[in-house]
C-alpha cells in the first residue's frame, strides 16, 4: 500500500465530498438525527481565500483519497495555550486498522506544533463507540467538566 499524507486542495473537493457523505450516513446509521449539509461546495466555499474557516489534510493510497481530516486553530485561556481543534477525522471502512487515522491526527499534530498548539481537541458523537476506542489507543483523556453548547445566530438583522 503507497500511502501518502499531504495538505488537502481544491481539487479534493470531490473526493471529500465522497468521503463527508460517508461519514455522515454513519453517524445516522448510529442514530445521529443531524440534518447534515456539508460536502464538496461548502468545503470549497469555507475551506479556501483569505478567511478560511478551516484547513485540511487528506489520506491517499495510490493517488486516491481514502480519508481526510480538517482542522482549525483556537487558544484556551484557562491554559493559557494554543490549541488545533479537529472538526473531522475520517477513513474508508475499507482501509481502516491500517494506522492511517493515527498517521492522519500524527500530521495535525505536527501542524499544531509547528503553529505553536500543545494539544489537539475535538468531540466524538458518545454513540461512536470505535471512534472512541481508537482514540483512547491513541492516549485521548475525556473533557468531562466540559460540555459543547451551540447558540444559533441568526444571519440578517430586523
Amino acid at each position: 500500500m503507497n500511502l501518502c499524507i499531504r495538505q488537502s486542495t481544491a481539487q479534493d473537493a470531490d473526493a471529500i465530498g465522497r468521503l463527508a457523505a460517508e461519514f455522515q450516513s454513519y453517524l445516522r446509521s448510529l442514530g445521529d438525527k443531524t440534518e447534515f449539509d456539508w460536502g464538496a461546495a461548502k468545503y470549497l466555499r469555507d475551506g479556501f481565500g483569505a478567511d478560511r474557516a478551516f484547513e485540511g489534510i487528506v489520506a491517499e493510497v495510490d493517488s486516491r483519497v481514502i480519508g481526510y481530516a480538517l482542522y482549525h486553530f483556537g487558544y484556551d485561556t484557562d491554559h493559557g495555550q494554543r490549541f488545533v481543534f479537529m472538526i473531522d477525522l475520517y477513513v474508508t471502512p475499507s482501509l481502516r486498522r491500517a494506522g492511517i487515522g493515527e498517521q492522519l491526527v500524527g500530521r495535525i499534530a505536527e501542524i499544531g506544533r509547528s503553529r505553536g498548539s500543545e494539544c489537539i481537541v475535538w468531540s466524538v458523537a458518545k454513540s461512536n463507540v470505535v471512534a472512541t476506542r481508537f482514540y483512547e489507543k491513541l492516549g485521548a483523556t475525556y473533557l468531562d467538566e466540559q460540555r459543547f453548547m451551540q447558540i444559533s445566530i441568526p444571519l440578517t438583522t430586523a
